[in-house]
């Protein structure tokens, strides 16, 4: 054992350190988020080519959403707006969003532009267009990339992983002084790891509020401080639960400064004040429920409260974790051990926390994903496989911790009663205490002591300075320093995933917008028929589109092809349609030449069945060829 003064570690270093890793690793995992809601049907459909101008242009998306004036643009052909007035409900669904249209259309093809908020708070966007009497080219240019690959986009997600971190910090450190240790309010860094998690978490949301309403309208940076944009941000559900943020986080600093001069005057912490702040982590852990997935979606009554579980056992766990690490790095020779009994209260509550954490993981993983399959074919449960790989990970850690603690207590009930008879005749009972519940630093040699006889170690001689091996305590201290160390590195893995998870559209809310999505969209029949060109070894084929190959009305779009795949032109081209078995047709499809392609938009089916297909391709003025095929036409859904 050293035998010279104890070395003094920076623990203003180590705890900068710390907290910029924890940075680092959490910015190091922002990525674009996925959209969170989707447009599951249109009215006009997306590709329509209508008979008169429509009235209304009306969108219906799989969950509420929320819009501002220029959510909706509908553009002309030579991208000029046709939507006087802004968006709104239709008939008081969430659901949806409508616009009227000018009084009269020129025909055309005309872009629907659009960019709402989901009810978890994340914009989407898309565009689709139709045509009003016929197809035409359009100048219309809409943005195609996501909604998050923006510089406000980007610098939004940065500041959400921000917020996380910093309320894992603040969390984590003020449960360790209530419940473990409330010596630990006098210890520097931990003082300063409360500071910082506030800090972090105060910067980080009003960063988010001045972003919040350029990242919902995919407006200029500039426009954070736009006051007319500011109102609408604080009008809204995410804007009001930042506000409601920033007003618990003013409080939260009041609190600390009291609790500070509390602890400083020796004063205890009682069971009122843990429950004080029990309530406070848990009315800011409700501002993220309130406001992202457990708003929206099934059982949101029950998946909020169990959404601010799951934060505030992120936040105990991996912010205790911490500043656990701070402390058993703590070596000053001025500075008070943290005891061993604070280790095992810790090793109870993070054993609690993480217990926690898995339960509520569980229910949110059925919630969201909601089969075995999504786990591996969505993006949101590919994610949630790597967290929950890295959270088995975290549970083998901290079997190890909790043995190498269990291990600690063990050693200090014996060395407590050896040093104490060593030491009654040279030591004063308050340093006595202090070396026999140390656990955080090597316990002194007697020769340190005023009044006592140096023991040189066996073999050596007088005057000889080489350090005695370690103490099993100061080995056990080492090897939980190591493990808690991993524990806490994997933690901060475990936070990024769950950061990305937020941003991630759900499985469950993926596949019923796929679902939704196949059910509204059309599905073509198409058949490739080849004929005779006309010319030896010249064989080309023509291609019949009909959509959406049901009864009813029926788009037919027709394209003839070379030998060599390119582009016929044909003088004419005919087709009709008979069913033999009940004697129907034949029913002329009246296809208009459209300049490299022929097409028919108003092709009535009466019956489902087996039709046959009669194309008569006139390939020159005076030669042309009949062929034959079948197409099966189904019935209505539903």
């Amino acid at each position: 054992m050293h035998t010279g003064p104890a070395r003094s570690v920076g623990t203003p270093l180590t705890a900068l350190a710390l907290v910029v890793a924890v940075f680092a690793l959490v910015l190091g995992g922002a990525g674009a988020a996925f959209a969170h809601a989707g447009l599951s049907g249109s009215d006009p459909a997306d590709g329509a080519v209508l008979k008169a101008a429509p009235q209304y242009v009306t969108l219906t998306f799989t969950e509420s959403v929320s819009f501002s004036e220029d959510s909706l643009r509908v553009l002309s052909p030579q991208n000029e707006r046709v939507n006087p007035r802004p968006a709104r409900h239709v008939d008081g669904k969430d659901n949806t969003a409508r616009v009227e249209l000018s009084g009269k259309l020129p025909q055309g093809t005309y872009t629907v532009a659009w960019r709402v908020v989901s009810a978890d708070g994340h914009p989407i966007s898309g565009a689709f267009v139709f045509s009003n009497g016929k197809p035409s080219e359009t100048a219309a240019v809409v943005a195609t990339g996501s909604p998050d690959d923006t510089a406000v986009g980007r610098l939004y997600g940065v500041f959400r992983y921000v917020a996380y971190s910093g309320l894992a910090l603040l969390v984590g450190a003020a449960a360790f002084v209530l419940v473990c240790w409330p010596a630990a309010a006098t210890v520097r860094p931990v003082r300063r790891l409360l500071v910082l998690g506030w800090v972090a978490l105060t910067a980080s949301t009003v960063a988010l509020l001045l972003l919040r309403g350029p990242y919902e309208t995919a407006g200029q940076l500039t426009s954070a401080f736009d006051p007319a944009q500011l109102g609408r941000t604080l009008t809204g559900r995410p804007g009001g639960a930042l506000v409601v943020r920033l007003v618990l986080l003013a409080a939260a600093a009041v609190s600390l400064r009291w609790l500070a001069r509390r602890t400083a005057d020796g004063t205890g912490l009682g069971a009122r004040l843990r429950w004080v702040g029990a309530l406070f982590a848990s009315a800011l852990a409700v501002t993220w429920a309130a406001a992202e997935h457990a708003s929206a979606g099934i059982q949101v009554a029950l998946a909020v409260p169990v959404a601010v579980l799951h934060l505030l056992a992120m936040g105990v766990w991996l912010g205790g974790l911490i500043t656990l690490l701070l402390l058993l790095r703590r070596r000053g020779s001025g500075g008070q051990e943290i005891p061993a009994s604070a280790i095992g209260r810790f090793s109870a509550l993070a054993f609690n926390a993480v217990a926690v954490l898995v339960a509520t993981g569980v229910y949110q993983s059925w919630r969201q994903v909601g089969s075995w399959e999504a786990l591996s074919t969505t993006a949101y449960g590919k994610t949630l496989l790597v967290k929950i790989a890295a959270v088995v990970l975290v549970l083998c850690a901290a079997s190890f911790s909790r043995r190498w603690t269990a291990r600690l207590g063990h050693e200090a009930s014996p060395a407590t009663a050896t040093a104490t008879a060593a030491l009654v005749p040279a030591v004063s009972a308050p340093e006595r205490v202090r070396v026999a519940q140390g656990v955080g630093a090597p316990t002194p040699a007697a020769g340190q002591e005023p009044g006592g006889a140096a023991e040189a170690p066996a073999g050596d001689g007088p005057g000889d300075t080489a350090e005695a091996p370690l103490s099993e305590a100061d080995a056990y201290r080492r090897g939980l320093r190591r493990m808690v160390t991993a524990e806490a590195v994997l933690g901060v893995v475990v936070l990024v995933v769950t950061t990305v998870l937020t941003g991630t559209q759900p499985s469950r809310a993926a596949g019923e917008r796929v679902a939704v999505a196949s059910a509204a969209e059309p599905q073509a029949q198409v058949v490739t028929v080849p004929f005779d060109m006309g010319t030896a070894n010249h064989q080309g084929t023509v291609q019949i589109t009909l959509t959406p190959g049901r009864v009813g009305e029926n788009t037919v779009e027709a394209v003839v092809y070379t030998p060599d795949g390119g582009l016929a032109t044909v003088p004419e081209l005919r087709l009709s349609l008979t069913q033999d078995a009940l004697g129907i047709g034949p029913l002329d499809a009246k296809l208009k030449n459209l300049k490299g392609y022929w097409a028919a938009y108003d092709l009535r089916l009466p019956m489902p069945g087996v039709w046959t297909l009669n194309i008569t391709v006139r390939t020159t003025d005076i030669d042309q060829v009949t062929v034959r095929d079948t197409v099966r036409i189904t019935s209505l859904p539903g």
